[in-house]
């Protein structure tokens, strides 16, 4: 399909120094992708592992996929089989207490934040990074949906249900009013080095020192109060992207910067309930699609021209076979792009 054909394959532990430049260009908050190049080299050998092992994967290690284009490692994108395996997943809910005075005739509904560990056993989808260089390109969505065939063509590694934590809001001077409301005061440092400490070291500190009881909204700055929630200006897209995929809004949001955890039922993902298997039979024009081939550390995946034809067979165009390295009869995946869920 040409150098300008992205294809998207499991990262390998040779890719260290492709993914690290990556990682550099994101700053902070790329929890999943810290920028540490001991960290990100111990993290690419889990995801090798993960594709071969099963208990690596109930173990919490992460499927990395990247996106190749011309040869270069342009994006990045990750699936944890389950969360709350090496350390508890921690978040704040946002939660709502009526308060009623007779004496007053007043009611004063309160929201509070309370600090929780809900999900135990989740599948994940994070760490979704585009080279800002390379935006412009449909890349993040790329990223985005294929973390989603990926799911939908190993569907019994995973379990019932899959959540998604973006970053939060950070004002124009980078700072984070959520944590400068909240989290300063308890852990005792700054949010860059809160952040890098939970990515390189886990998150038992936040249980060690965070909150015990429940904190009321109203009581935060007006600017935490609006933040939370809210993503980061550079979130907004895959915000959307995930609303668009079906998943909601519980009320749930990220302990350090208040970034919006979202939730769904992984069978109500559209693109993992639009993905069909099937067997490659002829070589023609279809339509925008998603598809993939191989399993584990085999799988690929491009966007191009695909059609399912019935019987379980499908038709693919010549430059999309020519990519995967298909050929007929093999088993492939194809999600069309846009289409909701039959």
């Amino acid at each position: 399909m040409g150098e300008g054909t992205a294809i998207v394959r499991p990262a390998r532990a040779s890719d260290l120094d492709a993914v690290l430049d990556l990682a550099r260009r994101g700053g902070s908050g790329l929890t999943n992708l810290p920028p540490d190049p001991p960290t990100l080299e111990r993290r690419l050998a889990s995801a090798e592992g993960a594709l071969r092992d099963e208990q690596a994967r109930l173990d919490g290690a992460p499927v990395m996929l990247v996106a190749e284009l011309g040869g270069e490692i342009v994006g990045t994108g990750m699936i944890f089989a389950r969360v709350g395996a090496e350390w508890p997943f921690y978040s704040y809910r946002i939660t709502r207490q009526a308060a009623v005075s007779r004496t007053l005739a007043r009611s004063r509904p309160q929201r509070l934040l309370n600090l929780v560990n809900d999900f135990d056993g989740e599948a994940e989808v994070g760490g979704l990074f585009v080279d800002p260089r390379r935006r412009g390109l449909a890349l993040g969505q790329l990223m985005a949906k294929a973390r989603y065939v990926f799911i939908a063509a190993h569907r019994s590694w995973f379990g019932e249900r899959v959540i998604a934590e973006l970053r939060g809001y950070q004002d124009d001077a980078g700072r984070s009013p959520v944590w400068d409301a909240i989290g300063r005061h308890f852990y005792d440092m700054e949010f860059d080095e809160a952040d890098r400490t939970g990515a390189i070291h886990g998150n038992q500190f936040i249980a060690d020192l965070g909150p015990r009881y429940p904190i009321y909204i109203s009581m935060l700055p007006a600017a935490a109060q609006a933040a939370l929630g809210r993503p980061h200006n550079d979130g907004r897209p895959a915000h959307a992207m995930l609303l668009a995929e079906g998943f909601r809004d519980e009320g749930y949001v990220d302990i350090f910067d208040g970034g919006p955890t979202l939730v769904s039922p992984i069978d109500a993902v559209r693109t993992v309930a639009a993905s069909r298997s099937a067997r490659f039979a002829e070589t023609g024009f279809g339509d925008d699609a998603l598809i993939a081939c191989g399993e584990g550390a085999e799988f690929r995946l491009v966007r191009g021209g695909g059609a399912l034809l019935g019987d379980g067979a499908a038709r693919l165009d010549a430059p999309v076979a020519e990519a995967l390295q298909t050929k007929h009869g093999d088993s492939v995946w194809i999600a069309p792009i846009g289409t909701p869920p039959q």
